[in-house]
């Protein structure tokens, strides 16, 4: 029996794991076309350095970074450049894209080879390595990995956490990297940790993937200075701040980041990428995505490159069941509902949940009945009712005041609340008259 750990609020939304939990990942067949966005990465988008007609290899570079917060893109096949221009992202808007056409011979620009002695390399090799490789967070927010790993020197970072948790109901893309991947994500904790100097990890899960726990405590057995952490089973136990709360008990101040209080976050796929791109200089070219939901016909956990569109996937399971109704980017509670599938899967693609009728079926929103629910189960100690109002009335400088931008749009408010108000909605949009308001007043 696992001693779990927590932290104050959150839901218990059905996990709905058992889609695709058993779904061993298996691997894409080559896409005759990519579309790859110039931005999938928080930070500015790098300058893209390939035109239309130039022929393009395997983890041959698109963009090259002229920004520190910012990594470049690479080229997922080997073909012809054949469009420079704006189309559909998983984001919900239309951004500049490179679009690769298949040769059919998926040749590599260079081709990854193992080193064995990577683990010599100098810290700032490695970092450096990082971000050529364009790596950025898999768990979703694809900040800038090689960042993460360059604190001030007045931040110094004690506490590294991986995360392993994936409260997102419905997704078990980490979850299978974990049972099926444990060495190269435990390589990859390792290469963070001498970047940071560090002696001692974390690697959070939560209790509803009690094999993945159990692998990689035997996998730590010996390794005295790395400890799996059960989590309790609730939402958003994943969430950087709450893991950082669960696991080390220390609270990350309004408007701070994990360095303030000495604790950084990582993903377990970021873990595994890293560990390819320092051990074999390979670059984030593809990723795990779960295919998954009541809408698609064979739900599954699939390798696919960066820039293969979700029509690609959807069809490799099956295609849709007859009442398929929704496709969202990621999960129910944070994902983004799509227009098309002619979006491509980006470095932040953890999931492409398809819902029936029934699942993605609305509700009428209703007048709060001013129960607090909302109040009791934000995981940021947020008044979500009170801020929402606030922005219904154009009170948008009352609803900052409250803690608006504190918000992290975990939808866990909209979820809980009886009379079915899209609380985050009303945040969303209050962020966004904020931000349009500062602009304007310069």
């Amino acid at each position: 029996m696992f001693r779990k750990k927590s932290f104050r609020g959150g839901a218990h939304p059905h996990d709905e794991k058992r889609w695709s939990a058993d779904m061993a990942i298996q691997e894409m067949p080559l896409p005759g076309t990519v579309i790859i966005p110039v931005q999938q990465h928080i930070g500015a988008p790098a300058d893209i350095i390939v035109e239309k007609g130039d022929a393009v290899k395997k983890g041959q570079p698109l963009t090259k970074t002229s920004k520190f917060v910012s990594v470049p893109v690479h080229a997922s096949i080997s073909g012809t450049v054949a469009a420079v221009e704006k189309r559909p992202h998983p984001f919900g808007t239309d951004l500049t894209s490179i679009v690769i056409e298949s040769d059919g011979n998926d040749a590599w620009a260079a081709e990854p080879v193992m080193n064995p002695d990577y683990l010599s390399l100098g810290t700032d090799k490695m970092v450096q390595i990082i971000g050529e490789a364009g790596i950025a967070g898999m768990g979703g927010a694809a900040f800038p990995s090689h960042v993460k790993l360059s604190p001030p020197a007045d931040k110094p970072v004690d506490t590294l956490i991986l995360n392993g948790v994936e409260c997102e109901p419905y997704l078990t893309s980490d979850y299978r990297l974990m049972l099926e991947r444990p060495d190269d994500i435990l390589a990859g904790l390792q290469i963070i940790m001498k970047i940071l100097g560090l002696t001692k990890a974390f690697i959070g899960i939560e209790a509803n993937k009690p094999r993945a726990i159990a692998l990689l405590r035997e996998k730590c057995a010996e390794k005295k200075n790395i400890a799996i952490v059960p989590l309790a089973v609730k939402y958003p136990q994943g969430a950087e701040k709450q893991l950082i709360k669960a696991v080390s008990g220390r609270s990350v101040p309004s408007g701070g980041l994990p360095m303030d209080v000495g604790c950084l976050v990582h993903n377990v796929g970021t873990a595994a990428a890293i560990y390819e791109a320092v051990a074999m200089g390979k670059p984030l070219i593809e990723r795990i995505v779960s295919v998954t939901g009541p809408g698609v016909r064979k739900p599954r956990n699939i390798k696919a490159r960066i820039g293969t569109p979700f029509a690609d996937l959807i069809e490799f399971c099956g295609g849709y069941t007859q009442k398929a109704a929704k496709v969202i980017n990621g999960g129910p509670m944070m994902g983004i509902a799509q227009t098309t599938i002619a979006v491509p899967v980006i470095k932040g693609t953890s999931g492409i949940l398809v819902l029936d009728e029934r699942t993605a079926a609305g509700s009428d929103e209703l007048p709060c009945i001013s129960c607090a629910r909302c109040v009791d189960v934000c995981p940021m100690n947020l008044l979500p009712n009170h801020i929402a109002a606030f922005i219904e009335h154009n009170r948008v400088e009352d609803a900052q005041k409250m803690g608006l931008f504190d918000c992290m749009e975990c939808s866990t408010c909209s979820f809980i609340c009886p009379a079915k108000r899209n609380l985050v909605h009303y945040i969303k949009l209050g962020k966004a008259l904020w931000n349009e308001a500062q602009k304007k007043t310069g």
